[in-house]
């Protein structure tokens, strides 16, 4: 049965050969312990040999022809069957190593979600200035719009109860669903940052800077002043 499986595991992809194989391996090392699992690809439009490979390795893939970060994991969402779901990106940044311990930590703890800090420890190197920049000047604004005390609101490791999607209201298809989860989840539930190791990203940079930063920030005035919908939410 569907419900058997413990946790979902969902991994938005685009042209991610690269890396995907070694994220599917590293899922899959990590979660064999731990019960019950499935990890969901969810690929918009992939060119190159990810969907193969991730097939390969155990995944469902999820076709998604709309673009964006938000309508990726939103439609991931849509069809997990595990108590719990976790997310990782698909260039070997997040440790999925640490999905069972924050899985453990869910349950000993009784919390609802578990997002990771990549900043509070993070390796010299690892990330760019500007990356680091417009990372502190998201976080600040979405801690003073929202009254939150969070290191890092666009990390995008996160592990959850499936069950407390219900209580969201998620409007964002594009990259600030990282923040607004993370809002909604302050808000709405038991909720806990904990650091992670974040590592130097395999494969081609699709971030833009500056385009996803301001669209960022605009959608965090939209959404704490009632207009997200506008703010390039959808």
């Amino acid at each position: 049965m569907a419900d058997d499986y413990l946790v979902t595991v969902i991994v938005p992809t685009m042209n991610e050969e690269e890396s995907i194989g070694l994220v599917m391996d590293q899922i899959n090392s990590a979660l064999r312990s731990l019960g019950k699992f499935e990890v969901l690809v969810v690929d918009t439009n992939s060119k190159d040999r990810t969907r193969e490979i991730a097939r390969s390795k155990g995944a469902r893939i999820i076709d998604e022809p709309r673009r964006g970060y938000g309508r990726a994991y939103k439609t991931g969402f849509a069809h997990a069957n595990g108590k719990f779901i976790a997310t990782l990106d698909a260039d070997c940044t997040y440790p999925a190593s640490d999905i069972p311990r924050f899985v453990k930590m869910l349950e000993a703890e009784n919390l609802d979600f578990i997002t990771g800090d990549r900043l509070s420890a993070m390796e010299k190197g690892v990330m760019s200035k500007k990356h680091m920049l417009g990372n502190w000047m998201l976080k600040t604004a979405t801690n003073i719009l929202f009254s939150m005390n969070i290191a890092d609101s666009q990390s995008g490791m996160w592990v959850f109860r499936r069950s407390v999607l219900e209580r969201f209201d998620l409007v964002s298809d594009k990259m600030a669903l990282s923040e607004e989860i993370k809002i909604e989840a302050a808000k709405k539930c038991r909720f806990k940052e904990v650091p992670i190791k974040y590592s130097p990203r395999k494969g081609e940079v699709k971030l833009n800077t500056w385009r996803d930063g301001y669209g960022n920030m605009k959608f965090l005035f939209g959404k704490r002043f009632g207009k997200a919908g506008k703010a390039t939410g959808k």
